[in-house]
C-alpha cells in the first residue's frame, strides 16, 4: 500500500511539473503577435543621416504611436539591409525580441556605409582609426557616434538613452559602438559578434573555411550607388554534393573563375589569375596574419571601453560561425576594463538561434530542451536592456556575471567569473591502444595516412549548404570508423566530469611532408542504453552510442609558431603543435565516455592543405598536393578546464 501511495505521489509530481513546464512555455509563446502589430502600434520614417565627412546613411526609425511617455532608442546597424524600404512598408517584428517591442521602444535600423541604400564605399571589417584629427577620418565608431548624436537630438519622445544590439556581422557593429562611445550609449549587446576574420567565419587559425566559399561574394562585390535590391550574385555549384564539387574543383586557384565579374581593363593578367571580387582577392593575396587582417580585427581595440556603457555578450555554444568573437570580446573587455559592467550569456544554440521563437531547442540532431531561447529573451535580454535604458542603470541588474548552459546536464549555470574560479586545469594523455588517461604510458606513436584524394568529411550528409551549422553536434561515429582518424577515449566514466572553460591540445607530431593541418575534436560518447530522443533526429541515427561533438578546432600546421610568419615542418621530425579550442561548459555524465579524435583533413569544411609547404596555398598547383603519413606521439595531451 505504501509503495502504491509513493507511486501516486510521484505520478502527481511528474504530471504537475510537466504541466507547469508546458504552461510556462505556452505563456512565453503567447507573446507572439499578429503580422500587423508593428504597423498598428508604431510609426515609421526613413531618413538619411549625414556623417561628419558628408556621406549620408539610410536609417529607418520605428517610434511608438503612444506618445504619452518617452522611450529609449534601440539600434542595430547592418550590412544586410534594413528592408523593407518605403514609409508604408513595415517589418512584422522589430527590436531584439517581442517583449521589448510590445513594451515600447524606439527601434532604429541603419544600412552601414556603402551597403544597400546608404552612400559611401563599403569596407569589409573596416579598420578602427584611433585619435582621429580630421572629419575625413571615419570608421564604424565615428559613424555610430554621428548617428546616435542625430537620433537623440531629432527623434521625438526619446529619453536620451541608447542601446545597441546585433547578431553576427551586426554584432560586430554593436561591439564597435562601444569604442569612442557617444555619451547617450548606455547598453550594448554584441551577439555572435565577429571579432577577427582570421579566426572567425572565413578562417580558423589560418585555415580557410572552404564551406563559406559561396558567401564571399556577399562581402566582396562592390556597388557605386544606393540600391534597394541585391547587386551581388552567389556562385552556382550545380550539385547537391558539395564534397564532390570541391574535390573535383582541385586547388583553390581554380575557384577564381567564380569571382570574375567584369571585363578586365588589364589584359596582362591571365584569365585564370584575374579576381574581381574585393574580398576574395584580399583572402588570396593575404594568406598570413599580416597588417591587413590585424588592422581589421576589433578584439585588440577593446582596451578602453567607457564605464558608462554596459555590455552583455551573447553566444551559442554550438555556433559554427562565430565562437571566437564573442568569447574573446567578453574576455578582452573583462581584462582591460575590470570596473565595467560586462557579462556573458552562452546557451545551447547555433548561430543566432536565441533570437528565434521556437519552443523546441535543437542544434542539428540534438535536443537540449524546451523554451530555452524564449526564456532568454524574456528573463535575460529584456531585463538587461530595461535596467540600463529605463531603470536605475547601476551594476545591480539581477543578472549573473556568466550565465552558461551545461550542454551535458542540459541546465543553466550561473558563475561570478568565467572561467569559474573553482575550475582547475587537468591534462589527459593520448596513449596507445586508443586510451585517454591522466598519465602518460609509454613512448610510442599512432600513425595514419592522409590521402588528399579521400579526405575525411566533416559531415556524413550528402548535400550543399550555404554555411554549415548542423555539424557542430553531429554524431561522429562516421569519422571514428575511418583509418585516418585517430581515437583516444576514457573508460566508462564512474562519475561526472564537468568542463568549464577553454581546452588546449598540446600535440607532439611528425609528418613525412613539410606541411599539414591538425584537427582535434572532443566527443561525448553516450552509453548503449541511452534514452532515445523521440523526435528531431535523422532516421538512420540513434542515441544509443551517439558520439556528440562537444568542441572541435583546426590548426594549420605552418602557423604553429606564428600566424605572421609560416614555416615548414622538417620531415619525420617530432614537432609541437598547440591548438586552442574555444570554451565549453559540458558535463560528461557517469556512464558516458570522453573521446578525443585527431585527424588532418576536414573536408570541405576547410580547404585541403597540400601537405607540401608552399608560400601561398591559395596559389598552390595540383602537383603540390601529396599524400603523406602523419604520426601523433603518446606524450601528446589535452589540457581541460575542469570544474571541481
Amino acid at each position: 500500500m505504501k509503495t502504491l501511495f509513493k507511486f501516486l505521489l510521484l505520478f502527481v509530481f511528474v504530471l504537475t511539473s510537466c504541466n507547469k513546464a508546458n504552461k510556462d512555455a505556452t505563456e512565453i509563446v503567447k507573446t507572439e503577435v499578429e503580422d500587423t502589430y508593428v504597423k498598428d502600434n508604431y510609426n515609421k520614417q526613413e531618413v538619411t543621416i549625414e556623417m561628419r565627412d558628408g556621406i549620408k546613411l539610410h536609417t529607418t526609425i520605428y517610434s511608438p504611436k503612444d506618445e504619452s511617455q518617452t522611450y529609449p532608442i534601440l539600434m542595430m546597424r547592418t550590412p544586410y539591409s534594413s528592408q523593407p524600404y518605403g514609409d508604408n512598408e513595415f517589418k512584422t517584428k522589430i527590436g531584439p525580441n517581442v517583449h521589448l517591442m510590445k513594451e515600447g521602444n524606439i527601434v532604429v535600423y541603419q544600412d552601414v556605409r556603402g551597403r544597400w541604400m546608404s552612400e559611401g564605399v563599403y569596407d569589409n571589417m573596416r579598420a578602427y582609426i584611433p585619435n582621429k584629427t580630421e572629419d575625413s577620418q571615419i570608421d564604424e565608431a565615428s559613424d555610430t557616434y554621428d548617428t546616435i548624436d542625430w537620433l537623440v537630438n531629432n527623434v521625438e519622445n526619446n529619453n536620451g538613452n541608447v542601446g545597441t544590439w546585433g547578431i553576427s556581422y551586426p554584432g560586430f557593429y554593436a561591439t564597435y559602438s562601444t569604442i569612442d562611445a557617444h555619451p547617450a550609449l548606455k547598453a550594448a549587446s554584441p551577439q555572435a559578434c565577429i571579432g577577427d576574420f582570421f579566426f572567425d567565419d572565413f578562417h580558423h587559425n589560418g585555415a580557410f573555411l572552404l564551406s563559406y566559399f559561396r558567401a564571399v561574394s556577399l562581402f566582396g562585390t562592390t556597388k557605386d550607388k544606393p540600391t534597394d535590391s541585391a547587386w551581388y550574385k552567389f556562385p552556382e555549384m550545380k550539385t547537391q554534393d558539395q564534397y564532390q564539387f570541391f574535390l573535383d574543383a582541385g586547388p583553390l586557384s581554380n575557384l577564381n573563375k567564380y569571382f570574375q565579374y567584369d571585363t578586365p581593363d588589364d589584359t596582362s593578367v591571365s584569365k585564370s589569375d584575374r579576381i574581381d571580387d574585393v574580398f576574395w582577392k584580399e583572402i588570396v593575396e593575404h594568406p598570413n596574419y599580416d597588417t591587413i587582417w590585424k588592422s581589421k580585427g576589433l578584439i585588440q581595440n577593446l582596451k578602453d571601453i567607457k564605464p558608462s556603457v554596459a555590455t552583455m555578450i551573447v553566444g551559442g555554444l554550438f555556433d559554427a560561425e562565430d565562437l571566437y568573437g564573442p568569447f574573446e570580446t567578453y574576455k578582452t573587455i573583462e581584462k582591460h576594463n575590470p570596473d565595467n559592467y560586462n557579462i556573458m550569456v552562452f546557451g545551447p544554440w547555433d548561430h543566432g538561434r536565441w533570437a528565434r521563437s521556437d519552443v523546441k531547442n535543437y542544434v542539428g540532431n540534438y535536443f537540449f530542451g524546451d523554451s530555452i531561447s524564449l526564456k532568454f529573451q524574456r528573463d535575460v535580454e529584456t531585463k538587461f536592456f530595461n535596467h540600463f535604458l529605463k531603470g536605475k542603470g547601476d551594476k545591480n541588474s539581477g543578472l549573473p556575471e556568466a550565465y552558461v548552459f551545461d550542454s551535458g546536464k542540459k541546465e543553466w549555470s550561473s558563475f561570478d567569473s568565467w572561467p569559474p574560479k573553482q575550475a582547475e586545469k587537468q591534462a589527459m594523455y593520448l596513449n596507445a591502444n586508443q586510451e585517454l588517461s591522466d598519465s602518460k604510458k609509454g613512448n610510442t606513436s599512432e600513425t595514419f595516412v592522409s590521402d588528399l584524394k579521400r579526405p575525411v568529411p566533416y559531415s556524413e550528409d550528402i548535400k550543399t549548404v550555404f554555411t554549415p551549422r548542423k555539424y557542430m553536434t553531429d554524431d561522429q561515429r562516421f569519422a571514428a570508423r575511418r583509418p585516418d582518424v585517430l581515437i583516444f577515449e576514457t573508460d566508462i566514466l564512474e562519475e561526472d566530469i564537468t568542463l568549464a572553460g577553454d581546452i588546449l591540445a598540446q600535440l607532439n607530431v611528425s609528418t613525412t611532408g613539410t606541411d599539414a593541418d591538425w584537427i582535434v575534436k572532443i566527443v561525448d560518447v553516450h552509453p548503449a542504453d541511452a534514452e532515445e530522443q523521440k523526435e528531431g533526429m535523422q532516421d538512420h541515427l540513434s542515441m544509443s552510442n551517439y558520439h556528440l561533438m562537444v568542441r572541435s578546432e583546426v590548426m594549420r600546421g605552418r602557423f604553429r609558431n606564428s600566424f605572421e610568419n609560416p614555416e615548414p615542418f622538417v620531415p619525420n621530425q617530432p614537432t609541437d603543435v598547440n591548438i586552442k579550442l574555444q570554451d565549453v561548459h559540458h558535463t560528461f555524465k557517469k556512464g558516458h565516455k570522453l573521446q578525443v579524435q585527431v585527424q588532418s583533413t576536414w573536408f570541405p569544411l576547410i580547404d585541403l592543405n597540400p601537405q607540401t609547404f608552399v608560400p601561398n596555398i591559395y596559389k598552390a598547383k595540383e602537383s603540390d598536393f601529396k599524400t603523406q603519413t602523419h604520426s601523433v606521439f603518446n606524450d601528446s595531451k589535452i589540457e581541460f578546464t575542469v570544474l571541481k
